[in-house]
């Protein structure tokens, strides 16, 4: 699970993607205790799908229709994890190079790679990435349109003038970036199709902690995670006095999502003129929940009464309950891609 935690980096977009997307994450490490020295993740709409890593030496599907790919390549996973072997060697030298340009020693440093493409299903229009970066922050980039890599610290100009010279290499990545990798993807969403292309709708409730605190529209179990979700007052959407949150992973495979409303400025008669709303991508109608504080969830009447008489044993209770909730995450790897 540590190996899947690390590869949540600067790469990966905080926002809900409108499109199908095929992300490759490689993560190389030293000086990290009782964890792989090198990683690989893959991903198609968020959902892992392989996985390579130093110790297991394996590249391994995370998903059962992933299985289906060896009907149309039997030695697919075989490649896989050669290629994932030769990169781990790779990046390990990067790291020893990368240590010196920074004049860096020892300590702990990580060398990441993402790549990958977008493909919109109702448009056709395709997008490709492929970018790294060392203990955290941006290091190199590919630009498509000139075919050529952008370096945002000096310490990666070299690299940047090696890597500009070789232009058979730069015309492959694009070709895999803008065709080979939406081929790939669009092979991917079908052997996923009953999983990956569903949709699934969630149950939406309002949350307030106190009288004082924001309330809180909170969707859970919606797949995918295509979707909007926001306050809207006389039927306008806020664009003041809210706070969204994140996307996040339910265990089921599912996603929920949150976005406060501050009402410390709203009158109690105009409550009625709120609602939250929730959009699904490809479903036509919404989810309306008006602010009504009959159906608002909270438990801060029953904290003044209880407060100071929980036992020991429901403290305990509710400490076992959150260490046995385990995150969600994806995992891992590629083959395709030029040598």
């Amino acid at each position: 699970m540590r190996s899947e935690l690390l590869m949540i980096f600067l790469f990966v977009p905080l926002c809900p993607t409108v499109l199908h997307a095929l992300r490759y994450f490689s993560t190389a490490s030293s000086g990290v205790p009782n964890f792989p020295e090198f990683v690989v993740v893959g991903l198609v709409d968020d959902v892992q799908m392989v996985h390579y890593d130093s110790n297991t030496q394996r590249a391994e599907a995370k998903q059962g229709w992933m299985e289906k790919v060896t009907a149309d390549d039997p030695r697919y996973w075989e490649k896989e994890t050669q290629v994932s072997k030769r990169d781990q060697e790779t990046y390990k030298d990067r790291i020893s190079t990368l240590k010196k340009r920074f004049n860096q020693t020892g300590g702990v440093h990580t060398y990441q790679r993402m790549y990958g493409c977008e493909w919109d299903d109702e448009t056709g229009v395709t997008n490709g990435f492929y970018q790294f970066g060392y203990d955290g922050e941006d290091f190199l980039a590919f630009d498509l349109k000139t075919k050529t890599w952008i370096a945002p610290t000096p310490q990666a100009v070299i690299t940047k003038h090696e890597w500009d010279r070789d232009a058979d290499q730069n015309e492959r990545w694009k070709n895999y970036l803008t065709q080979e990798c939406i081929d790939w993807l669009k092979k991917y969403l079908d052997y996923g199709r009953s999983s990956l292309l569903r949709t699934e709708l969630p149950s939406v409730s309002l949350l307030q902690k106190t009288p004082s605190s924001p309330v809180t529209c909170h969707a859970s179990g919606f797949y995918p995670n295509k979707i909007m979700l926001f306050w809207t007052r006389d039927g306008e959407e806020l664009l003041e006095d809210v706070d969204h949150g994140e996307i996040l992973h339910n265990h089921d495979g599912t996603f929920q999502k949150s976005v406060d409303l501050d009402l410390s400025s709203v009158k109690a008669e105009d409550w009625g003129r709120y609602s939250c709303v929730f959009q699904l991508s490809g479903v036509k109608k919404d989810i309306v929940t008006k602010l009504d504080p009959k159906v608002i969830k909270t438990n801060w009447v029953k904290h003044k009464v209880l407060m100071g008489v929980f036992s020991e044993q429901t403290v305990s209770q509710v400490t076992v309950c959150l260490q046995n909730t385990p995150p969600c995450f994806h995992n891992n790897c590629r083959r395709t891609h030029p040598q």
